[in-house]
């Protein structure tokens, strides 16, 4: 059986999406952080969060 390029393009994007996804949202809240004020705070707050709770999400769901 031989593994098609396609399939090596989705598994990569299945093992390194969630985690991609997250660096970007990280990287969009210190930068917020740093250089704005007001609802930029708020967008960085939420940014900045989101790895934890989806860290908890991901706990939460292995102990069910």
């Amino acid at each position: 059986m031989t593994l098609r390029s396609t399939d090596s393009t989705m598994s990569m994007w299945r093992v390194f999406g969630v985690p991609l996804l997250l660096a970007v949202a990280t990287v969009i809240g210190l930068i917020s952080a740093l250089l704005a004020d007001g609802v930029w705070d708020a967008l960085s707050w939420i940014t900045l969060a989101l790895p934890m709770v989806v860290a908890a999400w991901a706990i939460w769901l292995r102990r069910r």
